[in-house]
Parts: structure tokens; sequence; C-alpha cells
């Protein structure tokens, strides 16, 4: 692999270099593709995420993939808050001719929804849906001090389980409320600003246990310092061959996080089909196949119609899972 391709605990350790070298300062952009010839000039891409975080790293590598496919700049921009819905309303508003791309979230379309009052949603139809990119599973974890090392452990518990999340409306929320709902298991949701502060606070035993993305935790379960309990996806994952899913455990959990390229409404589609065939081709090098590896990211590199239909259907799913157990998002819990 190439000397700069990093993973997420390094970027995270580097955010202000990160920010001044991979375009921390917004470029004025230009595009357009009357000619075909895309970019025509530098292409802005917003992420909702602090530099470091899983979001940030794939879309600068994924910017590195297109820069070097299409020619071209294509400066990363952190617009973090509210799940990704900043930079998602930064997307939405821009022109709809290829200067304004953006590597986007599941959660923010499929459960940030479920928290938020109806005309405060992201709404995807605001947006065309490019190119599937991967899937960063959930892990439940728990701090050595809590004691806790199975979902059978938790009836043990003496009082309240406490469990970080990584905000309101987000995956993390929503995998561990339903957890301790479905498991009829006592438990308080203490809500952080992202991963990297929950995970501070489960080291630091402020927690007992907390939902964090698999590239955020798997240093420190490897190192001990955490311990795993079940992971959230479909299968068990390969980073993780040991640790079981939510259902082998008996729970009906599934909650995946996984993030696409967006364009606003309304891109021409010749833009849209050279985005795509350069992230292809991103895809397909070592470099990038590396950079999956050592972040622990799952391929989801399904054509963007595809991921719709992901889209839909999950949002469908925890919508009714959110109503048969009378968990309330918004209120954290």
């Amino acid at each position: 692999m190439r000397k700069q391709t990093l993973s997420l605990a390094a970027l995270a350790a580097g955010t202000a270099l990160a920010l001044t070298a991979c375009g921390g300062v917004q470029t004025t952009a230009g595009g357009g593709s009357d000619s075909g010839d895309y970019p025509t000039g530098a292409v802005n891409m917003p992420v909702g995420a602090s530099a470091g975080g899983s979001s940030d790293l794939i879309s600068r590598q994924i910017s590195r993939g297109l820069s070097e496919e299409l020619g071209g700049s294509f400066p990363v921009i952190n617009r973090e808050g509210a799940n990704g819905a900043l930079a998602a309303a930064e997307v939405a508003k821009a022109d709809p001719d290829g200067s304004t791309i953006s590597v986007q979230n599941a959660s923010l379309f499929t459960i940030t929804p479920l928290a938020v009052p109806e005309d405060q949603a992201t709404n995807i139809d605001d947006f065309d849906i490019v190119q599937g990119v991967s899937r960063d599973d959930y892990v439940l974890v728990a701090s050595k001090g809590s004691g806790f090392d199975s979902i059978d452990s938790f009836a043990d518990a003496k009082g309240k389980v406490t469990y970080g999340t990584t905000g309101v409306g987000t995956g993390a929320q929503l995998a561990c409320a339903l957890t301790f709902n479905v498991n009829d298991t006592p438990a308080e949701a203490i809500p952080f600003d992202g991963g990297a502060p929950a995970l501070t606070a489960l080291l630091g035993d402020q927690v007992d246990t907390a939902c964090l993305q698999i590239g955020e935790a798997i240093e420190n379960i490897r190192s001990g310092k955490l311990t795993p309990i079940v992971v959230f996806g479909p299968e068990r994952v390969e980073f993780l061959p040991d640790v079981p899913t939510a259902q082998e455990s008996g729970l009906e959990v599934e909650v995946t996080q996984y993030r696409f390229m967006t364009v606003p409404k309304g891109t021409p589609q010749d833009v849209k089909d050279a985005i795509a065939e350069a992230m292809q081709a991103t895809f397909e090098t070592e470099e990038y196949q590396d950079f999956n590896a050592q972040n622990n990211l799952t391929p989801m590199e399904l054509p963007g119609d595809e991921v719709v239909a992901q889209l839909e259907e999950d949002k469908q799913r925890y919508a009714d899972l959110v109503e048969e157990y009378g968990i309330n998002l918004g209120d954290a819990n």
C-alpha cells in the first residue's frame, strides 16, 4: 500500500494537519458539463463530520481517487454537526452542475427523521445518489470497569446500565436503544457529540457501554481496553470474527451505517456518469482496497438506484422497530 494511506486512529490524531493539507478552507468551485469535460474547476466536497472521523477519511480517500482519475481538485470541507445535516443542506442548495458533491451517511436519511420534526428532516429526494461506497458496522462495547462481557451479563446489572451514543438520531443511538429495550434492561443514554468523546468517556469508565462504529473502537478492543459484546450488522464482520451479531445473541436488532456519493438534484447525467466511473476505478486500486482493510470498512459499491432502495427499506424497518418498542429517539433514550 502507498504510504499516504493511513488508519482512522492515525488521521484522527492529526486533525489539524489533515485540515491544513486536505482542504480545510473552502475553495471557490466551478463546474458545468455541457462539453462533457468534467471537471472544469475545483469541486467542493462538504462532509458532515470533523476531521479524522470515518466519513471524513472516506471522503478524503475518494477525493484523492477522483483527482487521480479525472484531474482537477476535489477539496474536502468539514461541516460537522447535526449528524451530517449541515453538510447535506449545503449540497442540496448548491448549483446542480457538478461543482459540489458529497459522501453522505445513511443514518441521516433513515434514522435522524425519527428523532426530529418532519420539517427538519433531510430528504433523500433533494439529491441524486451516484454510487454506493462502503459499510461501517456498529459494535456494542463495554468498559473493563463495568464487568459486562455478554448480553446475558446485563441481567446482573446493579441499577441502570449507562450507554454512550454519538448523538441524537444516529445509528449508534438506535442500536443501543433497541438492544436495551429488546432485552428489557434498565438503561440510560448519555449522548456525546461524536464517536471520539463517547470513546473517551467509555475508556474513563464514565459510562458502562457504548455503541460505536467498529473503526472507532477496534484498536482499543484489540489492545484489551474494551470488551466487544455484539455487532449490529447482518453477519459477523471479518475484522472481529469472534464477536457475535446481535441476532446470534438472541436480539432482533440490525442497524448498519453505510455511505454513498450524492450530488444536488438535477445534476446532468454525464457528470454523474463521470463521477461514478472514476469512483469505480478508484475502488479497484490496491491503495483504496488497503484503505478499506486498514479502516475496517466493508465495500458496498452498489449503483445509485440500489442504494436508494436500501435506504427506503431501512427507513421503514427502523420506523417499525421504534414504534414496536416505544422508543423516543428525540429524547435520546
